[in-house]
């Protein structure tokens, strides 16, 4: 059995030289590397910008999306969105554990886990696509993929559905940074409050802004405002298109008296919501762009155009303890989790 990089970059194909996640195409032949992980793949939960892309290509049409799919991993090795840079992440059981691992890791054969990393580096074959759930971007396949050594999971806890663990996981790193950011006393303003990072984060907020802060939903449209509003943890929810800066910027200076945020989670999963975030924040205070439509070029420029001083913080899907900590919130709050069970099992 051959050896591998820890970090998959084994595996890449094109360019040589990269990283298997900025590589263009990566080998996704599932004969494993002695420090790989193969998985039978059960479930595909993409990214939620990426499934928008994709259902608006297709036109809504399941068979068209599922060949938009089949496409991508057939080109690349990988579902790495061409269009939005992004992937989404995996369930599914232990196939094979690589003898380099097997002393390394706490895992048996045929246990179910998620992985915590990117579909956008993860080697990937779909041999059948089962069915789409577009109101909750994932996709029951048959196929395989592979785990790098690098690479990190959770395995699936048994007191929770597989479909909600899967959704909870898929956006981890969004409540957990969260959870690291807001201080007691904050203005928080969570843009995509109504989506399923978005609710997590408004937990998170919450929890840690307490009963001197305030929390500030933005959601796009009255379904996801309703929704936002009946976690009870919002001070507000604005109804507000995320791409009008102006409009948000003025919504939230009235909710806050003037003095705007001090920190901004955006959640959304479509382009030009940069400067909708920096102009909520006040100077000074802190910009999470956890959403993968995000351009960071936008935000750069955007920020300096309009003289704004916040700290932007790129969205990093991992942050230590992030599956833990976002999974005991369905534990810590039984509303939220009703509300992500109706959604998503």
């Amino acid at each position: 059995m051959n050896k591998g990089c820890p970090y998959g970059t084994h595996r890449v194909l094109e360019p040589k030289g990269l990283l298997p996640q900025p590589a263009w195409k990566i080998d996704n032949d599932m004969e494993i590397y002695d420090n790989e992980i193969l998985i039978d793949v059960e479930v595909l939960n993409i990214d939620s910008a990426s499934f928008t892309q994709i259902e608006e290509e297709a036109g809504g049409d399941e068979k068209r999306i599922a060949e938009i799919m089949t496409g991508i991993v057939k080109e690349r090795g990988k579902h790495h969105n061409p269009t939005t840079g992004s992937g989404g992440m995996l369930t599914g059981k232990i196939e094979k554990i690589g003898p380099a691992l097997a002393e390394k890791r706490n895992l048996k054969v045929g246990q179910r886990l998620a992985t915590l990393v990117s579909l956008s580096l993860t080697p990937l074959r779909i041999d059948k696509i089962k069915k789409i759930h577009k109101d909750i971007d994932q996709v029951e396949i048959e196929g395989q993929a592979v785990l790098f050594e690098s690479g990190i999971y959770a395995v699936l806890p048994e007191d929770l559905p597989q479909t909600l663990s899967l959704a909870v996981l898929d956006v981890a790193g969004a409540a957990a940074q969260t959870a690291k950011l807001v201080r007691p006393g904050d203005k928080v303003v969570i843009i995509g409050a109504g989506g399923k990072s978005g609710l997590l984060c408004l937990h998170e907020a919450r929890k840690r802004a307490g009963v001197t802060g305030q929390v500030i939903g933005v959601a796009p449209r009255e379904a996801s405002k309703k929704r936002a509003e009946s976690t009870g943890l919002c001070d507000v929810v604005l109804m507000a298109d995320a791409a009008d800066a102006l409009g948000v910027m003025k919504q939230v200076e009235e909710a806050t008296g003037g003095t705007l945020a001090d920190v901004t989670i955006n959640c959304v999963n479509i382009p030009n919501t940069e400067l909708s975030s920096i102009l909520a924040t006040r100077d000074g205070g802190i910009v999470y762009y956890f959403s993968m439509a995000t351009s960071f070029t936008a935000a750069a420029l955007g920020a300096e155009g309009v003289g704004k001083d916040v700290n932007m913080i790129i969205g990093n899907g991992y942050t230590r303890d992030h599956a833990e900590i976002s999974l005991h919130i369905m534990r810590e709050n039984p509303t939220l989790r009703k509300i992500f069970e109706d959604l998503y099992t």
